[in-house]
């Protein structure tokens, strides 16, 4: 497969279960989370596809289209490691949603970031939450959700955070 028809395929999924997820958190309170702003193409769309939603932003460095970088109070720049275990503290609400894309082309450095992720977002979600990643993520408190029909069950992931919680 080329790597553009890879990229529609990834775009694709990542597109349909953003959607789906919405429509699961529909009835939930609470803000949205994107790790990994990146060209800020899934920040401009979750802007469009949940506009009442406030949504927090983690990244290394900005290098985002500018109409697709959030303000300084939406923005959490550095290392996840070093802004994901206070983020509450700003955000000041369980998140509802949390979108990540944090692959690189280091696969042994995306598989290290990923085991380390799914213990570390369990304190910014709310009973109820959507996860959808790029990556698989372990975590007692996350239980794998279906993706929507057409997505590979590779390709990208979905999770429910634990506790009590009504759709």
């Amino acid at each position: 497969m080329s790597r553009l028809d890879s990229f529609i395929r990834r775009a694709s999924a990542q597109r349909d279960c953003l959607a789906d997820a919405a429509r699961q958190i529909a009835n939930l309170d609470g803000p949205v989370i994107e790790l990994g702003l990146g060209n800020g193409r899934t920040y401009d769309h979750l802007r469009h596809l949940l506009p009442s939603r406030e949504i927090f932003v983690f990244d290394r460095q900005v290098a985002a289209h500018p109409d697709c970088v959030p303000d300084a109070d939406h923005l959490f720049l550095g290392d996840f490691r070093a802004t994901i275990p206070d983020a509450m503290t700003r955000i000041g609400a369980p998140a509802v949603l949390l979108h990540g894309d944090v692959g690189s082309g280091d696969a042994a450095k995306t598989a290290a970031l990923a085991a380390w992720l799914g213990p570390a977002i369990r304190p910014l979600l709310a009973p109820g939450a959507v996860v959808v990643c790029d990556q698989e993520l372990q975590d007692a408190g996350l239980t794998p959700l279906d993706t929507p029909s057409g997505v590979n069950s590779s390709r990208y992931f979905m999770y429910r955070a634990g506790g009590l919680f009504h759709l």
